[in-house]
């Protein structure tokens, strides 16, 4: 039970050096803090503490203490499980936290912990830099990193938790720490995919590397139809790939309400050496649309967006995959046919390259092997559809089980996957994480997260 008085007494002692907001249920602007990505995500928060600097972070991690309220760390909001937020709990929201620092001589950037892609890329394109993020540009640059990072730019430059050179972290005992190769290296290690376990990642620097402003990527889309050939076809060209061409696909909906396979394509190199290796994709079939080609590194990072739209309800269930086999195709195609939205989508991420030129121990990532994560995106905006839309997600799920490997990425995990979920994610580190926990969270006090106990 909160002691309101309690909090708005430690409240109106804060409030006389906190430079951000500390918002309560009856502040005009509480609702619309307290809203995350997720629109199925109703929390509400005792307190939204919305930090400007690193100051505010340690203010509102000792106050939780104080007040004995769970904390919950927002950085982007996108994590579909809604971990950003608490009900009476305190919130202790990053997004405006938006400074952005780029070396271009260096090649590294320091961002703070409420910045997303899109105001990552903008700076750092600027300088026709960038390193691997989200392919939703409203993503927060925290959330994807801590749990490893997938992206555009990985087959070349690796996640971007492999671009990571030190984090600046607040720990639940309110000191401030630097975790980097040089200073303590073994929080380093973990906050590299071991998530927020650890304290709050209050700012980032990366490597930079140099790509754009223009790059060679987009999207072709095929008929419902043909989907089964698509994705064999995707397994052959993802069979060879040269490190600076990504390659997804997916089956989708149209803006008609059509099915559609898809193919999204993304090369980092020149664009001579883009055109000639988009090329197979773009002569493969009859694509409905051909969208592939010339274009900013920003907007390619911001092709996805509008299948992602912010206060849609999400349902999302993910495992990497033991292989594409003609089975799991038929499956997906099968399952696809009867999905009950038109927002919904199975998308499947190719892992090759650099990411696998880790060693599974290197950091807390340990998903280094080539292959394919898998994604079912359950998407729909009447909470009538909510039941219809789960039972479609789980069911497909269950149906493709049989080809599934045994790993799983953190990012995409759900309300509902456990700690035999949080476990997989980690495989043969999940132990040496263990300890870390016991060492910089020793009372689990960071536990609403996927989380390491």
């Amino acid at each position: 039970m909160i002691d309101h008085s309690s909090l708005a007494e430690a409240v109106s002692r804060l409030s006389s050096r906190f430079t951000g907001e500390l918002l309560v249920s009856d502040d005009p602007h509480y609702d619309e803090a307290r809203k995350v990505h997720n629109g199925l995500i109703d929390k509400r928060p005792a307190l939204i503490a919305r930090c400007r600097g690193v100051a505010d972070v340690v203010d509102a991690v000792e106050l939780s203490r104080e007040l004995n309220l769970e904390a919950a760390v927002r950085g982007g909001g996108h994590n579909p499980a809604g971990r950003a937020t608490v009900d009476d709990g305190l919130m202790i929201d990053l997004s405006p936290m938006k400074g952005i620092d780029v070396s271009p001589r260096a090649r590294t950037v320091r961002a703070q912990g409420g910045v997303t892609w899109a105001e990552f890329n903008r700076e750092t394109q600027l300088h026709g830099l960038a390193t691997t993020g989200g392919t939703v540009s409203s993503t927060g640059i925290a959330g994807l990193t801590l749990g490893g990072g997938l992206g555009w730019l990985m087959g070349k430059h690796g996640l971007a938790a492999d671009n990571l050179l030190s984090a600046e972290m607040v720990t639940a005992d309110g000191r401030v720490l630097t975790a980097s190769a040089d200073e303590n290296p073994d929080l380093f290690w973990g906050v590299r995919g071991g998530g927020g376990n650890f304290g709050v990642a209050a700012s980032f620097e990366y490597r930079l590397h140099p790509i754009g402003p223009m790059v060679t990527g987009g999207l072709v889309l095929h008929s419902f139809e043909k989907a089964g050939d698509v994705l064999r076809f995707y397994r052959d060209v993802t069979a060879s790939l040269p490190d600076e061409m990504t390659v997804f696909a997916g089956l989708l909906h149209g803006p008609d309400g059509s099915k559609l396979a898809a193919i999204a394509v993304a090369h980092c190199g020149s664009l001579a050496d883009g055109e000639a290796a988009t090329r197979r994709v773009k002569a493969f079939g009859l694509p409905v649309l051909d969208g592939i080609g010339p274009m900013q590194y920003c907007d390619l990072n911001k092709i996805m967006d509008s299948a992602f739209p912010k206060g849609a309800l999400n349902y999302w269930k993910s495992s990497f995959l033991a292989a594409l086999s003609d089975g799991a195709i038929r499956t997906m195609v099968e399952c696809y046919a009867g999905c009950p939205s038109p927002m919904s989508m199975i998308y499947l991420e190719e892992v090759h390259g650099a990411v696998t030129r880790v060693g599974v121990g290197d950091t807390a990532f340990p998903h280094r092997n080539a292959g394919y994560d898998l994604l079912l995106v359950n998407q729909w905006t009447n909470p009538a559809d909510g039941d219809r839309c789960m039972r479609w997600g789980r069911e497909t799920y269950m149906a493709m089980k049989p080809f599934m490997a045994a790993g799983r990425y953190v990012n995409y995990l759900d309300q509902d996957d456990g700690t035999d979920s949080v476990a997989a994610a980690y495989g043969p580190n999940y132990p040496r994480l263990k300890e870390l926990k016991a060492k910089y969270d020793p009372d689990n006090w960071f536990h609403l997260n996927q989380n390491i106990q």
